[in-house]
This record gives structure tokens, C-alpha cells and sequence, in this order.
């Protein structure tokens, strides 16, 4: 089924729309710590899943392309909800999947539910690659999850 921008897909919002701020209150220099801390662990696990990725052949954006199409409703995608979930504009999104089906990763097919639109769907090739990455990764935010969840219970406002 397409995703639609402001579509939940796998438990991700597809909007960037950003909700007005209540005033902000003062941050104190343990919430700046915190803040700190909690971007450099972001930057651990973005640099982990470069990594990763670059391992088994693929480029981030390749390996979070196939990530978002296995995700996808059906393991389908259009290029055009491609594009939204990647934050990338369509042409960009048209010559990444150019590329991840010149290296037999993706395959398109006619849509099912839109005749307009071509169905982008992994080769066995790629879910095989991305089971490992996906095994990686879920091990790697394992071994974070106690860190990032401490750093967001420091930044729970007193009630």
C-alpha cells in the first residue's frame, strides 16, 4: 500500500511537521550534558550503521532504501513513497533504485493497488543482505538502549 506523508509506517511517522513549542523553560547545564551525550550516541549508531552497511556492499542510503521497502506495507513500495521516507526528492529516489536494481537488490513491478505506479519489491538477494545488516543493528540498539534510555529519563521534566 503507498505511504502517504504523515502515514505511520513500522511505528515511524512519514511527517517532518514539527508541533508549535510551549515556552521554553531554562535548560540547565545537566540538560545541555544530556543533550550532548544523547546526540553523540545517535552518532555512534549512524556511523555504526554506515559502517555496516558499506561492509556488505551497500551504501547507507541503499541499506536504509531496502529497509524501508521490507518495512513497507506488503514489502512494496512505490519510488514516490521512497523519496518520502528517504527525505530525498523523486528524481533522487528514481536513480538510487536505478542503481539498487542494476545490482539485482530491487525489482519493479506494476503496483497492485495503482496502475500508474511501479511496485518496488527486494530480490532474494537483498533480503538476504538486509536480514544480516537488520540482525546487526538490532543487536547494535540493544547494546545502546540502556544508555539512551537513561539519557531520556534525564530529560523528563519534575512533575
Amino acid at each position: 500500500m503507498p505511504v502517504a506523508a504523515g502515514t505511520d509506517i513500522a511505528g515511524i511517522q512519514g511527517s517532518t511537521k514539527i508541533e508549535p513549542m510551549k515556552k521554553p523553560k531554562a535548560l540547565s547545564n545537566e540538560d545541555y550534558k544530556t543533550l550532548a551525550a544523547f546526540r553523540y550516541a545517535l552518532r555512534q549508531f549512524s556511523n555504526f550503521s554506515e559502517s555496516a552497511a558499506r561492509a556488505a556492499g551497500l551504501t547507507l542510503q541503499q541499506h536504509q532504501a531496502l529497509l524501508a521497502i521490507r518495512a513497507a506495507d506488503d514489502q512494496i513500495m512505490s519510488v514516490g513513497d521512497l523519496s518520502a521516507f528517504l527525505f530525498i526528492q523523486p528524481h533522487s529516489a528514481s536513480e538510487l533504485v536505478n542503481r539498487l536494481e542494476a545490482a539485482d537488490l530491487v525489482s519493479r513491478t506494476p503496483h497492485p493497488l495503482d496502475r500508474r505506479a511501479m511496485a518496488l519489491r527486494l530480490t532474494d538477494a537483498a533480503s538476504k543482505i538486509l536480514a544480516t545488516l537488520s540482525l546487526a543493528h538490532r543487536d547494535e540498539l540493544l547494546r545502546l538502549r540502556p544508555m539512551l534510555t537513561r539519557l531520556l529519563e534525564q530529560l523528563d521534566e519534575p512533575a
